[in-house]
């Protein structure tokens, strides 16, 4: 069995910004205490060759918890690896797996650090022919950061933290800066740009849009789309020194929930498509996120919580 143990805490003390928002809009909850409990997957796998060949890691869902209180979000995740859902004729998988997005009035921030080790070939998607790769290493690392133009009336806490509430249908335009850091060590059996281990570092700018329809009272749907522009070379020490490459970037995110005063239920779905190759003879694609199930359960106040951090 294999358990992973994750603790962040962070603090986030902020001003009010009610004031900003335009309460047609955007709505707030009475209670200030939020209690999580989510499922779902963390991913990362490689599309390679015109002919989209793809190699998975055969890693399971796990399950999470965290709460928030007022303008303090203290967050405490325990993850647990359903490891009786792999197929052994999968492989095996090694795996870290670090995802933060923080949703702001006017900005979001994505970081991430993935490191996997063993990935599979299903040649039929039957599970029953598969090319196993159990030396293939994938590193990613990266970050994102996107400004959104209308923080008054669309709300991406709604859509993704469910701790305000979209009042009305809204949408935003999009603009954001990328950067990522890409290593793909390979084995025998596979060569990518005729190397062994493939080295790609980029920076560009993004931008889309983001849209929440408001169904009735209680449901919801967002969907957003960013394309990007990257620029990069083999790795941060040769950027600028030799002729730099460019390459596309597609940053997808969907949601959609369910809201009660006293509860939330909501389903999201987070990735990024980075391309560490992108010739005409060769395209690889690397596509990263997380999925998420989450019941969010709001309380109106914890005494012993309130006098700790009043």
């Amino acid at each position: 069995m294999r358990f992973l143990l994750i603790i962040i805490f962070s603090f986030v003390f902020g001003r009010n910004v009610c004031a900003q928002i335009d309460s047609s809009y955007i709505g707030f909850f009475d209670d200030q205490v939020l209690l999580r409990a989510y499922t779902g997957r963390d991913f990362i796998f490689l599309m390679q060759g015109k002919e989209e060949k793809d190699y998975m890691p055969n890693n399971p869902a796990n399950i999470g918890f965290g709460f928030s209180w007022k303008n303090t979000i203290l967050s405490f995740g325990y993850g647990y690896g359903f490891d009786f859902m792999k197929d052994k004729n999968l492989g095996k998988t090694k795996a870290f797996d670090f995802q933060l997005q923080n949703y702001g009035r006017k900005f979001t921030f994505d970081i991430y650090i993935q490191q996997y080790e063993g990935f599979y070939h299903d040649k039929k998607d039957d599970g029953k022919d598969v090319e196993l790769y159990p030396d293939l290493r994938i590193e990613a690392y990266g970050a994102q950061v996107q400004y959104l133009f209308n923080g008054r009336k669309f709300s991406y806490k709604a859509a993704f933290n469910q701790n305000q509430k979209q009042l009305k249908s809204a949408g935003s335009f999009l603009l954001g800066l990328a950067v990522s850091q890409t290593k793909i060590r390979t084995d025998s059996s596979l060569v990518l740009s005729n190397k062994k281990i493939l080295r790609n570092f980029q920076i560009g700018v993004n931008g889309g849009y983001a849209y929440t329809w408001a169904l009735g009272r209680h449901w919801f749907i967002n969907a957003s789309l960013s394309v990007g522009i990257h620029f990069g070379s083999e790795q941060l020490s040769t950027f600028g020194k030799s002729k730099l490459e460019v390459y596309p970037a597609i940053f997808p995110r969907v949601s959609a929930g369910y809201n009660r005063e006293k509860w939330s239920l909501g389903l999201s779905y987070v990735s990024r498509q980075i391309f560490p190759e992108f010739t005409e003879e060769e395209q690889t694609v690397l596509n990263s996120g997380s999925f998420r199930l989450t019941y969010t359960r709001r309380l109106h106040d914890i005494p012993i919580l309130s006098k700790i951090l009043d």
